[in-house]
């Protein structure tokens, strides 16, 4: 099994809360830095970060952290990992479509591509690259 894991720089939180909106459930897992061992060398602020954060998605576990500069992390947002969904429904589709897209960047809109599929790519309002596959039935 394959699972997600995405950094942040100070707002995991938020964006898990935004994320648990778009597909509901609950945190299976929510630890921030200053329940850790050491925690002392956190800033008041870091210490109310979160180190740890899993949302269950289906069969997988979308899971991430706030990077902390202070202990030598850097968050740097590019395009070269995606977060693939391969929704049930093309309803489902164009739901997570235009929710998880609004106030982010569309890279490529959510329409019917040459191989077939429903397709999109874009990055969330917390620079989260994403790509939407529908298979949509075939025709004949």
């Amino acid at each position: 099994m394959l699972n997600p894991y995405l950094n942040f720089n100070g707002n995991a939180e938020e964006a898990f809360k935004f994320y648990r909106i778009v597909f509901g459930g609950e945190f299976s897992s929510l630890m921030r830095y200053k329940e850790m061992p050491g925690a002392e060398r956190f800033s008041e602020a870091e210490g109310e970060g979160i180190a740890h954060i899993a949302l269950p998605v289906g069969t997988t576990m979308l899971m991430g952290s706030d990077a902390l500069e202070s202990v030598g992390q850097k968050v740097n947002f590019g395009n070269s990992v995606y977060v693939m969904i391969t929704p049930d429904s093309e309803a489902e589709a164009r739901r997570l479509f235009n929710e998880l897209s609004a106030g982010g960047k569309v890279e490529m809109a959510l329409e019917k591509m040459f191989w077939g599929d429903l397709y999109a790519s874009f990055t969330d309002k917390y620079g989260i690259w994403w790509m939407i596959d529908y298979a949509l039935p075939k025709q004949g």
